[in-house]
């Protein structure tokens, strides 16, 4: 871990070392203060060296001035360093994301993983600036402060040197305590932003539903248990911070009964026991600027193993030899296909069946039954557990994910569009696409006449997920996007199922002209807008129970036959 975090420094190896520069010059400095105090009480002042006196103060004066621009220095430099490193991270962890596979989504919540981007880098940010700083600027004070103590009374010093194995014991045996807690604190904290991320992305629904108190009782379990895993972390924080804080009061105590002692017999002067005694803080000071760093360390490296998680999840990869698909024809093959979610049982078993090049061909059943797992399958959204997906006689799995994705379209009930303009999300379709297109496609989806009637047409923001829009002109922008992209292959799954009947027969005209001249496989809830698909397949428990066309399997009186003339009663009474 330690490998990977130092590797984030490398693009800023200039300023990095710089502000090491000026902190161990920094802690130089520090120094200097003792030094001259020793001096002036055990020489200047009784030998009454005005000259001397003016000097050493305007030179203290002139070394912390210097030590003002080297403090610029490294609060400016350090924290611009840290928030390059942090969005660096930021950079990779999104790259990271787009490449994770569905089911990576499928297990993990997007507040969850909002708060790794942001807090957690937040955290790792403050460690990449203030740590590296902390530790030099600490260590070179304490080792110059101690070559100082014994250049006074060496025997003094050793006294002191007595105490710190009781404050590193203290240190090292609540450590461990206060970094449970924080880890147990972080994730309490991404609890609450996925609860507040689908609390506010459902606010409509809670609204229509009069549930806000369901949702503030969700808000506040979240809450509760944030306030408990912070206060578990407070209270491991405190513990470690006053018994820390009282190991360095015992320092101050023998200082100043050792000290004393040394004076009455005459070991060391006045002058050496207030040089002493500042020294001394000098060394306690960093000492405890280290055991506090402790804190910001435990932060730090807690946020960095968790934006790790993320990192090591395994993307989705081709394979070694995977090639690009170019322009498929869409001849698609399922050969004994398996699939289970996570081990779970198969949601598909034993799936074999052809669509051939330009047919149409739809599948029903009921839900869960495994149409929509078909439908992942095809891009390749997730691998088969066990069988074989072919387009155009090649194997799914021997092609990139990029290029088989490029010849495929898909048109879902639940249409995601982006809080951008209509262009934008139309142009989601195909990037390079020219105005001209774009509107054809608007034409073709049967929305362009509804844009024209907006203030600002193609350049109207729709919204968050399109919430100005109709779920009918929200079908059609997918529809449009779909049309810009002009796949071999499409995908229709359970397109039309939420709108209303005459939204629908509006859509399914645009629908027909998007499927002509390409293989469409159609997953539909409506039996009566497949009957003119080429071939139409039950798909039930994971297993395909009939097969054939809307007449063939009306004629066999079997699940089709039975769903079908269901369906036709409940219009009828309609």
């Amino acid at each position: 871990m330690l490998k990977r975090f130092l590797a984030y420094y490398k693009p800023h190896k200039l300023i990095f070392t710089m502000d090491m520069i000026a902190s161990f010059l920094m802690s130089l400095i520090a120094i200097v203060y003792p030094m001259i105090t020793r001096e002036m009480l055990g020489d200047f002042i009784p030998n009454q060296n005005y000259r001397m006196i003016v000097i050493a103060g305007l030179g203290l004066l002139g070394a912390y001035v210097i030590r003002m621009f080297l403090n610029y220095f490294v609060q400016y430099y350090g924290h611009v360093m840290g928030v390059r490193m942090q969005a660096q991270m930021r950079s990779d962890m999104f790259n990271h994301l787009e490449k994770l596979p569905f089911s990576f989504y499928d297990n993990h919540e997007t507040g969850k993983i909002m708060s790794r981007m942001t807090n957690d880098l937040m955290d790792i940010s403050e460690l990449a600036h203030h740590g590296p700083e902390n530790l030099l600027i600490s260590s070179a004070s304490i080792i110059a402060s101690c070559i100082y103590l014994c250049s006074i009374e060496w025997r003094l010093t050793l006294i002191i040197f007595l105490c710190v194995p009781m404050l590193l014991a203290i240190a090292m045996t609540l450590r461990k305590k206060m970094r449970n807690a924080f880890m147990r604190s972080r994730q309490s904290v991404a609890e609450i932003n996925a609860s507040l991320e689908s609390s506010i992305s459902g606010i409509r629904v809670t609204k229509a539903f009069n549930n806000a108190e369901k949702e503030k009782e969700k808000f506040e379990e979240g809450n509760t248990s944030f306030v408990a895993a912070r206060r578990d972390a407070y209270r491991a924080m405190g513990q470690f911070h006053s018994a820390t804080a009282f190991v360095t009061d015992v320092f101050n105590v023998v200082v100043l009964i050792a000290g004393g002692l040394f004076v009455y017999q005459g070991i060391i002067d006045f002058a050496d026991y207030s040089a002493f005694f500042l020294a001394v803080n000098m060394f306690i000071s960093p000492v405890m600027t280290l055991i506090n760093f402790t804190e910001q360390y435990q932060n730090g490296v807690t946020g960095f193993s968790r934006f790790l998680e993320i990192m090591d999840a395994e993307p989705e990869r081709d394979a070694p030899d995977a090639k690009d698909a170019g322009v498929l024809g869409g001849k698609i093959e399922f050969s004994n296909v398996v699939y289970a979610y996570d081990d779970e049982k198969d949601v598909l078993n034993g799936i074999s069946l052809t669509v051939e090049e330009g047919r149409k061909f739809a599948l029903v059943g009921p839900s869960g039954g495994g149409k929509t797992t078909i439908c992942h399958l095809i891009p390749h959204f997730y691998k088969v557990t066990s069988g074989e997906i072919r387009i155009d006689g090649q194997d799914i799995r021997s092609l990139t994910a990029e290029s088989l994705r490029r010849n495929i379209g898909i048109v879902q009930q639940d249409i995601y569009l982006f809080n951008a303009s209509i262009r934008d999300n139309i142009l989601y379709g195909r990037l390079d696409a020219s105005e001209e297109e774009v509107v054809e496609a608007a034409k073709r989806a049967n929305i362009h006449d509804y844009i024209m009637t907006l203030e600002k047409g193609y350049d109207t923001v729709i919204g968050e997920r399109g919430v100005r829009l109709s779920g009918g002109q929200k079908q059609r922008l997918s529809i449009a996007r779909v049309f810009l992209k002009n796949p071999p292959i499409l995908i229709l799954d359970e397109a039309t199922s939420a709108l209303d009947n005459t939204t629908e027969i509006l859509i399914q005209s645009a629908l027909d002209e998007l499927c002509e001249g390409r293989t469409t496989i159609v997953v539909a809830h409506r039996l009566s807008t497949i009957k003119n698909a080429d071939e139409i397949a039950v798909i039930a428990d994971g297993v395909v129970t009939e097969r054939g066309t809307h007449e063939v399997l009306l004629a066999a009186g079997g699940t089709y036959s039975e769903l079908y003339k269901l369906q036709f009663r409940q219009g009828e009474n309609e």
